[in-house]
């Protein structure tokens, strides 16, 4: 799908998208018609490559209140929400620790680095940068590894917008009480981060019908994996694209270790 676009390195794609302030807007694409609209755009676009390769592993673990405040403000639409997690780049180890607002429609990104080995857990110094944030309105201490997600990354630039998106397949939940779950193979998430207006591939994915989707890893992660919790935002997803029932629980296999 991306090996027809022209190679962008990193420094490049920091320097021209680097956005730690944007507005995201998400899709649930089937592969075809994401094969089709790229073509659209193709001399326009740029593909993010790193020692020859197109596609990343990652793992992101997020971290609640034994309460789950930050999954229950999503869930409810609370006008100011946080997200604490952290980011494992596993072809190359870098890790690090996330804070994202969102406020206004807007998300806001705070990233220090962190250590692979502790991305399990919240270190003395993690839970210090997230008090000195004054982001979180909870105590840091309060904060455990609730769940995990894996997946295969393509990052793209559209030069002419900065516009950039992301394209994640092989979407896999991990719960730390062993229950897992996955997304169809055949479905993309598409997100476009842009400093504000649509940029140009929203307008295509919604000149063939496609519309933002009410998804984010970790709530819907956390829905799928948890039937009881309340999950109407994200129910008509849970149900089209993984095959949800309320109440129906997750298969179970051994524990994420901490």
């Amino acid at each position: 799908m991306f090996t027809q676009l022209p190679a962008i390195g990193l420094g490049e794609l920091v320097e021209a998208a680097g956005l730690q302030t944007r507005v995201d807007r998400k899709y649930l694409v089937d592969r075809g018609d994401l094969s089709l609209l790229l073509a659209k755009s193709a001399e326009d676009l740029a593909v993010l490559e790193i020692e020859g390769s197109r596609r990343f592993s990652y793992e992101s673990v997020y971290f609640d209140t034994p309460a789950l405040a930050s999954y229950l403000a999503a869930a409810r639409s609370r006008r100011r929400r946080f997200k604490v997690r952290t980011r494992t780049y596993m072809d190359s180890g870098q890790c690090m620790l996330e804070i994202k607002t969102r406020a206004r429609e807007a998300t806001v990104k705070r990233r220090f680095g962190y250590s692979a080995a502790d991305r399990h857990r919240l270190t003395a110094e993690g839970r210090r940068r997230i008090e000195d944030s004054g982001a979180v309105p909870v105590r840091a201490g309060d904060l455990a590894p609730v769940m995990a997600t894996r997946y295969l990354r393509a990052t793209v630039l559209h030069r002419p917008s900065g516009t950039r998106m992301t394209f994640d397949t092989e979407l896999r939940f991990e719960g730390f009480d062993g229950s897992t779950g996955a997304l169809g193979t055949a479905v993309t998430v598409v997100e476009t981060k842009s400093p504000g207006r649509s940029g140009p591939i929203d307008r295509l994915l919604w000149e063939v019908g496609y519309r933002p989707c009410p998804i984010s890893k970790y709530g819907t992660g956390m829905a799928f994996l948890n039937p009881d919790l309340p999950a109407n935002k994200w129910n008509r997803t849970l149900r089209r694209h993984f095959g949800w029932r309320p109440g129906a629980r997750a298969a179970v296999q051994p524990a994420l270790s901490t």
